[in-house]
């Protein structure tokens, strides 16, 4: 496995798990039934699970040497990070920001190498 694919294969460990515990919590704690604001925390969670769902399926796809994959990856990282920003006042997700850098900085240097 790549240096590459380990923090892309984290990352998207990370954001899958986060998502389904995000989903289970809302709705175990959510009693007013389907309204706005169950929507838009359970859209919280649907963007964690697609993002890492993509990351997954990415990171096995990365060492085919194919650029599409890495922008697909860059793409990814930068929108879980404005979705941290804009969140951030409510919930600071600083490892998820953290690993979602991280990546987005290895995608980019290894794009700039190609």
């Amino acid at each position: 496995m790549s240096g590459l694919r380990i923090p892309i294969l984290l990352n998207g460990l990370w954001a899958v798990a986060n998502g389904l515990l995000h989903d289970g919590f809302v709705l175990a704690k959510h009693k007013t039934g389907y309204d706005r604001e169950l929507l838009r925390l359970l859209m919280d969670g649907h963007i964690l699970l697609t993002c890492g769902v993509v990351h997954l399926f990415a990171q096995a796809a990365v060492d085919e040497g194919r650029p599409l994959i890495l922008w697909l990856c860059a793409a990814t990282s930068l929108s879980m990070l404005v979705h941290c920003a804009m969140i951030f006042p409510f919930l600071k997700s600083v490892v998820t920001m953290a690993l979602n850098t991280a990546v987005l900085v290895f995608v980019l240097w290894k794009l700039l190498r190609l």
